[in-house]
């Protein structure tokens, strides 16, 4: 190829073409193993039966659980309603923002440092390891990436002095759509806070975008006041440990020295001051969270990366502008020689993303041995009782199985995994089966049985039925109980 079109003065450099190329990397990115063989893991069974349930359901459903997602679920049933239920239908909207948000850093680092700094890190982006394992997660977070990337380049837009009204009101509308898919995505904020301070914004601006801020904040506030109230569902995160702070520490590392051969000063619209806040601000922000409630998830602050892609296009983009002078030519090659071997590197890390092994379970990998196993007039129990999604992605592997300890449905009771009976009733039941499907979690990720009901579900097991076969695959358990001895009458 003629060097002439690749050089970063071209044309080629400073027009769609550029947000072109990105834009169809991440989507090439996304669409490569989208369906992970056909699994799903549990996280995203909850998209999809949540999804699956008209909007009233949902809203049902908000009033008792899951209510930081409200926003997301209702946005998937749409999703589903236009295009029916499917791993793809599942994905695809991440692929599309993830997408979105790779335009969005090339756009603002050519904005800011030139065609080959943008090109760089838009393609960068998509490669990150935490983007290309949300890039296919059935999840709100590539979403709210989207949003992070549209308002952070809706700000540089307005601290270029091209900012009017309807910036102002795009920015604040983002932003409070960002926070109603999950409102610690509000930590972008902050990050913007410190853009402002740091290139010595006017008064004006500032006034501005505080008064945006606060209209976002306020949007967003009913929710952070109501989900408070169920925040049992995050009780599980660990609490913060030195270990955890290794991955942040490694990226602020990763960007701090992106930002340096910027040569950042105060006063002065860089990527440097745009990328450093977005992607150390959110990181610092959680941990900080985390110190006073265990918070602390990188799928939370995923919209970091696109600071971090920001700061790794500015030192490509610096070593062209290096090497330019002396090597003209080669300095053209050298952003698509880098990201080839970022590939090349990348690939085996790539291709275990895209394996249903990438996720801590697949919820439908034992629906088919379900459906192979079943027998007329058998039973079927979960332990826990959240292992129902099984049945709850895959209803028709699981017809003419009998749910005994499940006393009301998911929809009925507005929840993910419905509730279930006393654990006498749940007891009196199982001794009625001759035979009883259990499914549950492998060893090496179940863990230990605390709930009542769960405790009577394997003490009947363990005493009263004997095991015929038993299947483990990809995280999940299913194993076929016979009764010894007669079924008790109920």
């Amino acid at each position: 190829m003629n060097s002439a079109f690749i050089r970063p003065n071209s044309r080629w450099l400073r027009g769609a073409p550029l947000r072109l190329i990105p834009l169809l990397w991440t989507l090439a990115l996304g669409l490569w193993g989208l369906s992970r063989q056909h699994s799903v893991w549990r996280d995203e069974a909850a998209t999809w039966q949540v999804a699956g349930r008209s909007t009233g359901d949902i809203w049902h459903m908000l009033g008792q659980v899951d209510a930081v997602h409200g926003l997301y679920y209702l946005l998937m049933h749409g999703v589903f309603t236009c295009f029916g239920a499917g791993t793809t239908t599942l994905r695809l909207p991440s692929v599309l923002a993830m997408a979105v948000a790779a335009v969005c850093v090339t756009e603002i680092g050519r904005r800011l440092a030139g065609g080959w700094t943008g090109l760089a890190g838009g393609l960068v982006f998509g490669l990150l390891p935490a983007v290309q394992f949300h890039l296919q997660e059935g999840r709100p977070y590539a979403l709210i990436a989207a949003g992070a990337g549209i308002s952070t380049l809706l700000l540089v837009t307005v601290l270029e002095g091209r900012g009017r009204a309807v910036h102002w009101v795009a920015y604040g509308g983002t932003i409070a759509v960002c926070g109603l898919l999950n409102w610690l995505s509000l930590l972008i904020l902050p990050a913007h806070l410190a853009t402002l301070l740091w290139t010595r914004a006017g008064r004006r601006i500032s006034t501005r975008w505080a008064v945006a801020a606060t209209v976002a904040v306020a949007a967003v506030l009913p929710l952070i006041l109501f989900s408070r109230r169920q925040s049992e569902q995050v009780s599980w995160i660990p609490p913060l440990t030195w270990h955890m702070l290794i991955g942040p520490a490694v990226l602020l590392a990763l960007g701090g020295l992106g930002a340096l051969l910027d040569r950042p000063f105060a006063g002065r619209l860089s990527v440097a001051a745009v990328g450093l806040p977005l992607l150390a601000v959110p990181q610092l922000g959680l941990l900080g969270l985390s110190l006073v409630r265990p918070l602390f998830l990188d799928r939370y602050v995923l919209f970091s990366m696109l600071g971090l892609a920001l700061l790794i296009g500015t030192a490509l983009g610096t070593a062209v502008r290096a090497a330019r002078p002396r090597f003209p030519r080669a300095s053209a090659w050298l952003v698509p020689g880098v990201v080839a071997l970022v590939v090349v590197a990348l690939l085996p890390q790539s291709l275990a993303k895209r394996s249903p092994a990438s996720r801590v379970d697949d919820v439908l990998a034992v629906a088919a041995d379900v459906r192979r196993l079943k027998e007329p007039g058998d039973a079927v129990v979960f332990v826990p009782a959240a292992r129902r999604d099984t049945a709850l992605v895959s209803p028709g592997d699981f017809a003419g199985l009998r749910d005994v300890a499940l006393a009301k449905s998911p929809v009925e009771s507005g929840t993910l995994k419905g509730e279930e009976a006393r654990p006498a009733r749940i007891r009196a039941a199982m001794l009625a089966q001759r035979r009883i499907l259990l499914v549950t979690d492998v060893p090496g990720v179940a863990r230990a049985v605390t709930a009542e009901r769960d405790k009577a579900k394997a003490a009947v097991l363990r005493e009263h039925f004997q095991v015929v076969a038993d299947i483990q695959v990809r995280g999940r358990r299913l194993t076929v109980y016979e009764r010894i001895g007669p079924a008790e009458e109920t």
